[in-house]
């Protein structure tokens, strides 16, 4: 089982600053592990005040519901309740938000912890997230909830199964 340590949070911390700089935006960027527990959060000059929390509610949802924000929006929408209720639970730290900027850190097929961006536009912390995570190296792909094993065959061209 892999950990996500202080100096990959950094890099990864560097990695998205570097990125949002390249972009003209000051963000937050939040590093937690597996459990939901920070590893560190940057809040660097110029960014809004609430960005930091923003920020590690985020990377927060991605690592606990083990799949990035914009993969859960969809069922968000359809179970407003259900994920309202989520972040009343006993046992959560911070709210559940599916959104752009909630990537969940994947490295050699294990969910190691989420990465939470803040302080520019959905799209904007959206790209900057993935960039940052494909310049390190972590997976960026998921398969969809519910589906277990390999994905299936596409069908053939002619319509018919080989």
């Amino acid at each position: 089982m892999s950990s996500l340590t202080l100096d990959a949070a950094e890099k990864i911390i560097d990695a998205a600053h570097q990125r949002a700089r390249s972009i003209g935006k000051a963000v937050s960027v939040a590093v937690v592990d597996a459990g939901g527990f920070p590893v560190a959060i940057r809040r660097p000059d110029g960014a809004r005040p609430l960005t930091p929390d923003i920020a590690r509610a985020k990377a927060y949802t991605a690592a606990i519901m083990q799949r990035p924000g914009t993969m859960l929006k969809k069922w968000q929408e359809s179970q407003p309740v259900f994920f309202s209720q989520l972040s009343q639970l006993p046992g959560a730290a911070m709210p559940i938000m599916a959104t752009e900027g909630s990537l969940t850190i994947k490295k050699d097929g294990e969910i190691i912890g989420g990465l939470g961006i803040a302080g520019g536009t959905a799209d904007e912390d959206q790209r900057i997230a993935e960039e940052a995570l494909a310049s390190l190296g972590y997976e960026l792909e998921f398969a969809a909830w519910g589906v277990t094993g390999n994905p299936a065959p596409a069908p053939s061209p002619s319509g018919k199964d080989a």
